[in-house]
């Protein structure tokens, strides 16, 4: 019975992965910061058509911390990193938004290495790859990187950019089997399992008003 690891188990995009994980037979472990998130991270899978929880579990660990991860990480196969963090307003500390997606995203994917997890997959975004660029290009590849040097980039827009490029850096340094994936989506849109409107949900809502 293959074991995943979803990071950030109580947002709008891991939410859906686990219900999909789930109806597929994996067994799933599902990391958050406390404990409180726990029953409304059960409510959003049970909302997403899943009534058996059984294959279902729960780990307490911070992006800024090591603690938890050795044991969220114990015999699982695959890892999707989703937790990231996403101000909304105006924010006070921007360098620690950028501290927690990059040195978070580095520490999942050393403890990943530790259990050998064969790969991890990672939720980036399309802000890693096309701001700070002329208004006339058209396309983009693995090759295009947002420029973290423009100071109108929020700190969401620098800390993508900077964990993505870390994480790539760490598995062509690392000389372990860990294998990368990442996805770079412009918007994320579909039905909400919860009371908690996603960024890109929130632009719909905004239309609508």
């Amino acid at each position: 019975m293959t074991t995943v690891l979803v990071t950030g188990g109580s947002g709008f995009i891991a939410s859906h992965c686990i219900v999909e994980l789930l109806k597929k037979n994996y067994n799933v472990r599902v990391t958050l910061r406390n404990k409180s998130r726990i029953e409304y991270v059960r409510g959003m899978i049970k909302a997403g058509g899943v009534t058996d929880l059984s294959k279902l579990s729960f780990h307490i660990a911070d992006l800024n911390s090591d603690d938890g991860w050795k044991e969220a990480l114990d015999s699982v196969s695959y890892v999707m990193h989703i937790a990231s963090p996403f101000p909304s307003g105006q924010v006070r500390d921007k360098e620690k938004v950028i501290t927690t997606a990059s040195q978070g995203t580095l520490r999942v994917l050393k403890f990943s290495e530790s259990a050998r997890v064969k790969r991890v997959i990672l939720t980036s975004s399309f802000g890693a790859i096309g701001y700070g660029h002329p208004r006339s290009k058209l396309s983009y590849s693995e090759n295009d990187w947002s420029d973290t040097k423009n100071t109108a980039l929020s700190p969401y827009i620098k800390s993508k950019t900077m964990a993505e490029k870390l994480a790539w850096e760490y598995i062509r340094t690392s000389e372990s089997a860990l294998e990368l994936s990442v996805i770079n989506p412009v918007g994320v849109f579909g039905p909400t399992l919860g009371s908690r409107l996603s960024s890109s949900l929130t632009l719909i809502q905004m239309m609508l008003e």
